[in-house]
């Protein structure tokens, strides 16, 4: 099934020229012209996102929160800034890459597969992990629930948790997480891990969840058997 893009930019030159790459590529794609149309098109539940950052009235950080807590697929910011801080505000906001402009369209077509095919793969994840009767991590679906109801996690934040809780007791440094997730954004910094960590760590514990992410404080993370 051919897969679907959004692309949100105001830059209209931008959106036609990634439009025609990615339906060359075979790829379905919609078009948003500002932020209101973006947070509106996004409800259509697409495959991917590419989202500017530095658009007028709702900037592409604003859409990115607004859209996460119902939109579970990888969101790649395309923006002209940066700075780490710009960079942090964008994985914080829930965003899962971050290509800096001007930039390769062969770069970014090799990263939106990569995104792709990493969600393809966690939908054939083949069982489910059930934790005191109420916590549960569906690695087929990729979806975590407490007591029946769904944490919602965005695309980063889910890696991490079905990086630790396939590896019970294993100690991940911040760098080791970094490298597995992060593995094909080369301009991101290692302490963005922390930042989903701590995100993370929040989600579940507002769900009501036991802390089965512990921290080894100067070496890591590990997940509690």
């Amino acid at each position: 099934m051919r897969k679907t893009i959004l692309i949100i930019d105001d830059e209209k030159d931008m959106s036609a020229m990634l439009k025609q790459y990615f339906e060359l590529k075979d790829y379905n794609v919609m078009l948003a012209e500002n932020g209101i149309a973006g947070i509106e098109k996004a409800a259509r539940q697409p495959d991917l996102i590419l989202l500017d950052i530095n658009m007028p009235d709702v900037d592409g950080l604003e859409v990115c929160r607004r859209i996460r807590e119902h939109v579970t697929c990888p969101i790649l910011f395309l923006t002209a800034r940066i700075e780490d801080q710009d960079k942090l505000d964008g994985f914080s906001a829930g965003g899962d890459d971050y290509i800096v402009k001007p930039f390769s369209v062969s770069e970014l077509g090799a990263r939106v597969a990569a995104h792709l095919r990493r969600e393809d793969r966690r939908g054939q994840a083949p069982h489910r992990l059930l934790l005191d009767d109420q916590f549960m991590i569906d690695y087929t679906t990729h979806q975590v629930t407490n007591s029946g109801e769904a944490i919602p996690l965005t695309p980063k934040e889910y890696e991490i948790i079905e990086l630790l809780s396939t590896h019970p007791g294993q100690l991940f440094s911040k760098e080791r997480i970094f490298d597995h997730i992060w593995k094909m954004d080369s301009n991101a910094d290692p302490n963005t891990a922390m930042e989903h960590i701590s995100r993370l760590r929040a989600k579940l514990a507002a769900a009501g969840c036991k802390p089965y992410i512990q921290t080894v404080w100067g070496v890591g993370y590990k997940w509690v058997k």
